[in-house]
């Protein structure tokens, strides 16, 4: 179980401990385009990252959560390590705004490459300080002591404890950034694997996810959403209530109160089932909606949206090298709009009491949920705390931040704490989708089959999904400003000789927000198409034809993947009656964070074999090869958990998902509506962790995803001869694609 926190008066404050400190950090405003809320908040108190007590509690706090990714774990290892402590001793603190650094949301695989390197230095300097004091008490060299699970002992077998060294005084030390790590030959927790942390509790029952939260005298609630499902863009937003008929529900068993603020409608009652009887009773006038676009044609959608041609790189010279090649390909690639899909629908718990707010919740972004809570409620950000708790899951940005504030409203309302929790048709409806995407692509041979040019253009269509209700109560206009982030791997790994790349920024269309790999998985699944098609032109082999344009790194890896999977000496099989047709297919990818220079997450790179059903279309994958290069692996086992989840979801946003929509709003609102890949459709998985101790850790939390759908279609056009640019690979997709190409619509 884990140990109880000291209080935090006492970790700012008090004696018998050592801590080390960051100075009050005020969070730089997010640039223009980028997500994160930006808060008039300014900290008076400094940032905690090492606080080791006296009576054997050593804490660790990061300003990232676990998403159920492992970082809690991850982490862990690392403070463990730079202390030579056991992981048991050291209890991991992530969250809650009051007590961890504000390092932004948990997004883009940054936990370990990023916040975790302060946290790592913190721990290091610790124990620094700790055997520079211990070689005074011990009179000796600091550099013959050693230290085995906080015991420090001297060449003569005197000891000492950390415990030892940290009574009778108070010890603070503010961060040095620049203090000496552990060398990797050195580790003997990081870079081995290691079993999460969290496991034990969640198998034994005792684990409290979100939803388990219960509070004394406690109340739930449910909120009744306007009709313009999925939009938080448009000038009705926010101002299309017409009346609540709260008679509707008077002497309704068990209802405490009906809470109506702009366009935020809820209901309160004693109990859950009341709370939403109660809300599926209550009548709502709602204004007519105006006409929304149509979102059937995704790409003449995409194309109808205003946008900002934001150039990103231009090398050479582009149009002379594409007026000189004899081989030329344009293509276009199109992504539809997905879910994330969360099991269990959002929820949280909201106590709102004398002005002072605690809140319960699923969010990733706890720092900048409590900045729209303090403008939702006109508190002082101070005034308000996050108890973030471990959910259904996110993937990005889904519905916990909105039930969050949902409950917050209706609690202030009753002046008692309130559980809100969506229903399914809600979470789909409302979450933030993950958006379509818009590629067009022009690629160049020269006379020798070598790559000679490259034109990319994306268009992303995007915003940071501002908190629900700051919309609906009329808290926050509705933002049209595209957010830029259709950019992650705009850029090809390719060394082409001449290349232009360019971002077409996107006001939204329907609610969208970031969901794993963002724009990457969609960028990465253009330029690998495309360089496949290359590949074919130039007759040459398609793992071949990459290898000669990449960096070496990259290189190592595709020639790893490609080796475990046999991939130079595979072979064509077809089922006795020829009915099913088998292709092989592979394609690479890194994730690169444009926006911050070195900022990537892992290398990655699938080979795929599958069969296509000649008629029905149904495609069924036999075998997937995954490889990885994460640099330096805290916890290998994982790493390799990370890589399944990524290759089984992004299995299934390649063959099966993709939210429909009808008069521009979306009707995925149930799983029937919705499919995902089923347990029975798993392929036989094999994953390939190449070793790099030495190379900086990265983050592989998305990377993993990326080649996925390239080396799917390329599969598929191994197999049936058509290049297929438009997931998800359905059956009904598969066979119209197949039909065309036996039976051309005349011109």
């Amino acid at each position: 179980m884990p140990m109880t926190l000291p209080d935090r008066q006492r970790l700012l404050e008090g004696t018998d401990m050592l801590v080390v400190y960051r100075d009050p950090v005020i969070p730089p405003k997010p640039a223009p385009g980028q997500p994160g809320t930006h808060s008039d908040f300014v900290p008076t108190e400094p940032e905690l990252f090492i606080a080791l007590l006296a009576d054997g509690r050593f804490l660790a706090f990061n300003g990232h959560v676990d998403l159920g990714t492992g970082i809690r774990t991850a982490l862990t290892q690392i403070v463990a390590e730079e202390l030579d402590l056991a992981m048991d001793r050291v209890q991991m603190v992530l969250g809650n705004p009051f007590e961890v650094p504000n390092q932004g949301p948990t997004i883009a695989s940054a936990s370990i490459q990023i916040t975790a390197q302060p946290l790592r230095r913190a721990a290091a300097q610790a124990r620094h300080h700790l055997l520079a004091k211990a070689a005074e008490w011990l009179n000796c060299p600091l550099e013959t002591l050693r230290v085995d699970d906080g015991v420090i002992r001297a060449p003569n077998g005197a000891t000492l404890t950390y415990e030892e060294l940290l009574r009778g005084e108070r010890q603070a030390l503010r961060l040095d950034e620049q203090t000496p790590t552990k060398p990797s030959h050195d580790y003997h927790l990081v870079g081995r694997n290691a079993a999460r942390v969290d496991i034990p509790a969640k198998t034994r029952g005792e684990f409290v996810y979100v939803h388990d939260v219960r509070l004394s005298d406690m109340l739930h609630g449910r909120v009744v959403r306007p009709p313009y499902v999925g939009y938080d863009s448009g000038d009705f937003v926010g101002c299309s209530l017409l009346e609540v008929d709260r008679a509707s529900v008077a002497g309704f068993p068990g209802l405490v109160d009906v809470v109506a603020e702009g366009d935020f409608v809820g209901v309160v009652a004693e109990r859950e089932e009341q709370a939403a009887a109660a809300a599926r009773k209550l009548k709502v006038s709602w204004r007519k909606l105006p006409r929304l676009a149509e979102l059937d044609d995704l790409e003449t959608a995409l194309r109808a949206q205003p946008a900002k041609r934001r150039p990103l790189l231009e090398q050479g010279d582009v149009e002379a090298a594409f007026a000189a090649a004899p081989e030329v390909i344009e293509r276009r690639y199109v992504w539809p709009y997905q879910l994330h899909g969360s099991i269990g629908p959002s929820c949280a718990v909201a106590d709102y009491r004398e002005e002072r707010l605690v809140v319960y919740s699923g969010t990733q972004n706890p720092h900048s949920l409590r900045a729209d809570l303090a403008r939702l409620l006109a508190l002082d950000e101070g005034n308000i705390e996050i108890r973030r708790h471990e959910a259904a899951g996110c993937y990005g940005r889904n519905c916990a931040d909105d039930v969050g504030a949902d409950a917050a409203l209706l609690s202030r309302a009753v002046g008692r704490p309130v559980r809100v929790q969506l229903d399914r048709a809600q979470e789909h409806g409302w979450e933030p989708k993950g958006t379509a995407q818009l590629m067009e692509v022009r690629g160049a041979l020269d006379a020798d089959g070598e790559l000679a040019a490259y034109d990319f253009v994306t268009r992303y269509p995007s915003d940071d999904a501002p908190t629900l209700a700051l919309l609906l109560t009329g808290a926050q206009s509705p933002n049209d400003v595209p957010f830029q982030m259709g950019d992650r791997t705009s850029v090809p790994p390719y060394a082409y000789p001449h290349q232009r790349i360019g971002c077409d920024d996107v006001a939204p269309i329907v609610r969208a927000s970031w969901l794993r790999g963002v724009s990457a998985l969609p960028n990465c699944f253009a330029h690998e198409s495309l360089i496949d098609e290359l590949a074919e032109r130039a007759g040459a082999d398609p793992v071949g034809f990459r290898l000669r344009y990449l960096e070496p790194r990259a290189q190592a890896l595709v020639s790893a993947v490609a080796e475990r999977a046999g991939w130079f000496r595979r072979t064509r099989r077809t089922t006795d009656d020829g009915a099913w047709l088998e292709g092989h297919g592979f394609a690479y990818g890194h994730y690169v964070h444009s926006k911050f220079p070195g900022f990537g997450a892992a290398y990655a790179a699938w080979a795929v074999t599958l069969q296509v059903h000649r008629d029905s279309g149904r495609i069924r994958v036999t075998q997937v090869t995954v490889g990885q290069d994460a640099g330096l692996m805290i916890n290998p086992a994982g790493v390799r958990h990370q890589v399944h989840g990524n290759i089984i979801q992004t299995l299934s946003r390649t063959l099966k998902e993709q939210v429909s929509f009808e008069h521009g709003l979306p009707t995925s609102r149930e799983w029937g509506g919705y499919s995902i890949l089923r347990f029975d459709e798993l392929p036989p998985i094999d994953v390939l962790l190449l070793d790099n101790p030495d190379e900086a850790p990265l983050g592989v939390g998305e990377s993993a995803s990326l080649p996925g759908a390239p080396a799917i279609a390329s599969a598929l056009f191994d197999a049936t001869g058509m290049r297929f640019r438009r997931p998800p690979f359905t059956p009904e997709r598969v066979r119209a694609t197949l039909t065309e190409a036996l039976h051309p619509m005349p011109n």
